[in-house]
């Protein structure tokens, strides 16, 4: 069998139709994903020409995923992997090359979270300096207020529409479109807390339709469009610089893991709070109920109580 990833090499364009297009085509994924897959794969192509390898071999794989590992953190390792070892896959199974990346593992994932969650007096902070004399304001407090007592992803906030928020068993729910679904079939509940300022950003918005988004421009260039996941995390950077919480550290995600925390520091089940965040393993919820019994539970404090008798 011959191997093709020499003359993809050469040809980088994503436009030229050659051995990764057909790859691309095969896969039953969302366009987003194909192009996170050519993403990747444009990554390993222009390494392997850069490195002038004409036929790669295993060692060559390995020698990659050490250049990844060196430039890259652990998640993108391992997603740019899965991209070579599933080109791999694919090329074998049409008879074109060996799977010469059969069996290589992924880049090891730290236990825990990447981006840190808010304490309580620093949501209130946040919150506090919010100016919401204008409408901008109130579009952004209630999207940050939004986050932290729902734990939404800025993904689910970017594709809510007004329609979307609906009344069950007497409840205010806001129905989305969560992360890899196809359509809207899961809900956070609004309290009164969160419903609010929403309420208080589209009366101010005036007359809308109900097919219109939630939360939108209010800028001269692109009033009336919706807010993408770029400008949600923009303004909830710019905000949390404002309340002096500049961390690269801390983030819109981190509004997330705000939420699921503060709502098992407030007693919730670790079951209930998996609920809310919709994750589908509740090992990863546990991680945060054992960071916070770790801190709680710390034998650091134990040491310093025998130190000082």
């Amino acid at each position: 069998m011959t191997n093709t990833i020499a003359p993809i090499a050469q040809e980088i364009q994503p436009s030229t139709f050659n051995t990764m297009d057909m790859f691309l085509a095969s896969l039953d994924v969302k366009p987003r994903t194909k192009e996170t897959y050519r993403k990747a794969l444009n990554r390993f192509m222009v390494w392997i020409k850069d490195n002038n390898i004409g036929q790669p071999t295993r060692t060559d794989i390995l020698q990659y995923k050490t250049y990844l590992l060196e430039n890259y953190t652990a998640c993108t390792v391992s997603s740019y992997l899965t991209a070579v070892k599933s080109l791999y896959t694919y090329l074998e199974a049409e008879k074109i090359s060996p799977n010469i990346a059969n069996g290589i593992k992924g880049a090891k994932h730290q236990q825990g979270f990447r981006k840190d969650p808010l304490t309580v007096e620093q949501v209130k902070n946040v919150l506090a300096e919010i100016d919401t004399s204008s409408i901008t304001g109130k579009r952004d407090y209630a999207v940050i207020n939004l986050f932290v007592r729902t734990g939404l992803r800025t993904v689910e906030v970017a594709r809510a529409n007004i329609e979307d928020i609906r009344q069950e068993s007497g409840e205010a729910l806001l129905y989305i479109q969560g992360k890899g679904r196809d359509s809207k079939d899961d809900f956070v509940l609004l309290t009164e807390a969160t419903l609010r300022p929403i309420r208080e950003y589209l009366k101010l918005r005036g007359e809308t339709s109900s097919t219109e988004p939630l939360f939108i421009s209010h800028s001269n260039k692109n009033y009336g469009g919706r807010l993408t996941t770029r400008s949600i995390s923009r303004i909830v950077k710019d905000n949390l610089r404002e309340a002096n919480i500049d961390s690269e550290r801390i983030t819109a995600h981190s509004l997330r893991h705000t939420a699921v925390t503060l709502s098992l520091l407030a007693g919730a089940t670790i079951q209930e709070a998996q609920s809310m965040a919709r994750h589908k393993s509740i090992n990863t919820t546990l991680i945060y109920a054992h960071n916070i019994n770790r801190i709680k539970q710390a034998p650091e404090r134990k040491i310093d109580n025998i130190l000082s008798m």
